[in-house]
């Protein structure tokens, strides 16, 4: 029974064959039962496939239905709500807003408004007209900073060159120019496509990509070189990322090419690793003192650290180091353990990390209770796409907040999920050239500007409706919470929000107090 498919197509191959001396259209038979021939001879003395050796030719669809799966779910089987990572509401929402069309929807929401977890904006009956768009942004720098920059509250994630493509990275930063936001170079460096005159943050990872010594540690005066240029406005050490925090990495020498190679310092063709940990640091003390001297360096640009929240009591001592010794990052991003536009170990992606309501509320409630949240900018990246996304953030404590994907979006990223092998359909994770000539920068660079201005167009309107006219008024008592089917409470009673200097004066009345107690200067774990 199992080889009736295989004798068929013989059959019908002989057929073919026996039909060629009536009409020629027979070719067309030989070629298609002759090709189904070789793939069945193929299947029975391949050895890698069992279900292949066993069913040959018929064994083929479960491959191509493994194919298609992705494709069929996406597009046929999903409703507008249920897709993963992003489901079809959120992406639409963004290539409305990029292509700068109406994004309103007709007919009422397909939200389950009744559902547990649901969230909305009280709003107010004394509601404001929306505040202009130039007004929506937050300074970033301290005492100690020279060059202060103000931040607006939607800029570009990190995302590196190596993981997106040249034509990408030069299309989010010409959008960024036009937009007058930021673009996050992640850490592969800054590369040649960065030079398009948007505002960069450079990211300095483990690695150290563009200020590496010979031996992958930290160079001081290569350092210098790179953040005297007037394009990097800040500088944000990354201590992990969501897709995959405490994990290093490994760049394989033949994805070195020139251009990455001239972006991050190292020769062509070498392998490059990337360590789990730095090696300029190894206690919080010596974080911040290793922030205090990059602000030197850097002239006095404003700079801050990236992660994903792992233990309270390692945030905290980072909390205790700061107010120690009177060296404060000038901000802070948090990476939610849901973000992440590369590939990453399932265990990680699912199961390391805080996501990232939970590691904002607790980097609130550490700033707050340390009474020193004036001092340092709090910033959140994590798959947010729309201005209530964004304005229940900030009404938990953010300032701003960074978006990887949804500028993907922009850039027309249609979420096939082939970021990791080269193949991204759209030009956009991909270093084929090939494959990323389908990527118009002019095109893509109004798309991703379209889409920032528009976000905070939303953002407006949302805190106006609110009775504010900047984010920073929103207060957590206005975000509403679904806690039970029938109970409805607001962020302030769903969460434990600090009161100011209560870890300083009072930490035993805390939540936090055994966190707190633990918490070192002097080490992180």
């Amino acid at each position: 029974m199992r080889f009736i498919p295989f004798f068929l197509v013989l059959c019908a191959l002989c057929g073919g064959v026996y039909a060629l001396q009536y009409s020629q259209l027979a070719w067309f038979a030989i070629g298609i039962f002759g090709g189904l021939t070789l793939i069945g001879l193929a299947d029975l003395v391949q050895v890698r496939h069992s279900l292949k050796r066993n069913y040959p030719i018929i064994g083929q669809i479960r491959w191509v239905g493994y194919w298609l799966r992705p494709f069929l779910r996406q597009y046929i089987v999903e409703s507008d709500t249920e897709g993963r990572p992003f489901n079809h509401e959120q992406r639409a929402l963004v290539y409305r807003r990029a292509k700068n069309v109406s994004s309103v929807e007709p007919f009422g929401s397909h939200v389950d408004a009744n559902q547990q977890g649901h969230q909305w904006l009280a709003h107010s009956i004394a509601a404001k007209s929306p505040p202009d768009l130039d007004t929506l942004c937050v300074k970033v720098g301290g005492e100690d900073c020279k060059k202060p920059y103000d931040a607006s509250l939607l800029n570009i994630s990190a995302m590196s060159f190596g993981s997106l493509g040249g034509n990408a990275i030069e299309a989010l930063n010409k959008g960024a120019a036009k937009g007058g936001f930021y673009h996050d170079t992640g850490e592969g460096g800054v590369s040649r496509y960065h030079r398009h005159g948007g505002d960069l943050v450079w990211e300095l990872g483990s690695g150290y990509f563009g200020c590496r010594a010979n031996d992958g540690g930290f160079e001081p005066e290569r350092f210098k070189d790179v953040a005297s240029d007037d394009q990097i406005k800040m500088i944000e050490i990354k201590l992990s990322q969501g897709a995959k925090p405490g994990h290093g990495g490994m760049l394989p020498g033949e994805k070195v090419t020139a251009a990455i190679a001239e972006a991050r310092g190292v020769p062509i063709g070498q392998t490059v690793i990337s360590p789990p940990y730095h090696k300029a640091f190894s206690t919080p003390l010596e974080l911040v003192s290793f922030i205090g001297r990059l602000r030197e360096l850097s002239g006095g640009k404003p700079v801050g650290f990236k992660l994903c929240i792992g233990p309270a009591s390692e945030f905290l001592a980072i909390i205790k180091a700061m107010c120690e010794t009177g060296i404060y990052a000038d901000f802070i991003v948090i990476d939610g353990a849901e973000g992440g536009t590369g590939a990453a170990p399932m265990e990680f992606q699912d199961h390391i990390g805080a996501p990232l309501r939970e590691g904002l509320i607790l980097a609130r409630n550490a700033l707050v209770g340390a009474g020193i949240k004036g001092k340092v900018r709090l910033a959140v990246s994590g798959k947010i796409v729309s201005g209530f996304g964004m304005a229940s953030a900030m009404a938990l404590g953010a300032d701003w907040v960074n978006s990887a994907r949804g500028f993907m979006f922009a850039l027309g990223c249609v979420q096939s999920l082939h970021c990791h092998d080269n193949t991204c359909p759209t030009g956009i994770a991909t270093q084929d050239p090939g494959r990323q000539r389908g990527l118009v920068v002019s095109s893509k660079a109004e798309r991703v500007c379209h889409f920032q201005k528009n976000t905070l167009h939303a953002l407006a309107e949302v805190i106006a409706a609110a009775g504010v006219t900047h984010p920073s008024e929103l207060d957590a008592g206005r975000l509403m919470i679904r806690k039970d089917t029938d109970v409805i409470v607001p962020a302030t009673q769903f969460y434990n929000l600090l009161a100011p200097n209560v870890l300083i004066d009072a930490p035993e009345d805390t939540h936090l107090a055994r966190a707190w107690r633990s918490a070192s200067s002097e080490r992180f774990a």
